[in-house]
């Protein structure tokens, strides 16, 4: 393979590093809210998520900073995503919720 599809596979490793890091990060924090030991599922989910993704970083990178970097790119993406998925989701959710208490 050329060193273009690489980096493009590194950029997609990066993205499904991201997505499991953030979207683990939000879904801890809604079991953890309702829990009645929050402390334990932020504990092990940190453990778990930072293992994950720092393993997949060194085995991406595997010595080249061209692949390191586009991991770290698709982690960034990764971020905006989640962060606009989830909100699209708690928005929706919530709106479901009032319809429901209004009787709409």
């Amino acid at each position: 393979m050329n060193e273009i599809t690489y980096v493009a596979l590194s950029l997609t490793g990066g993205i499904l590093l991201g997505a499991l890091f953030f979207g683990g990060l939000w879904y801890t924090v809604k079991k953890a809210v309702a829990s009645k030991i929050p402390a334990l599922w932020f504990f092990s989910s940190f453990l778990i998520r930072v293992g994950v993704t720092l393993a997949g970083f060194y085995f991406i990178g595997a010595g080249n900073w061209k692949n390191l970097l586009a991991c770290m790119v698709g982690f960034i993406v990764a971020r905006f995503v989640v962060i606009r998925y989830t909100k699209l989701l708690d928005e929706s959710k919530s709106h479901l919720t009032k319809e429901a208490v209004h009787g709409a």
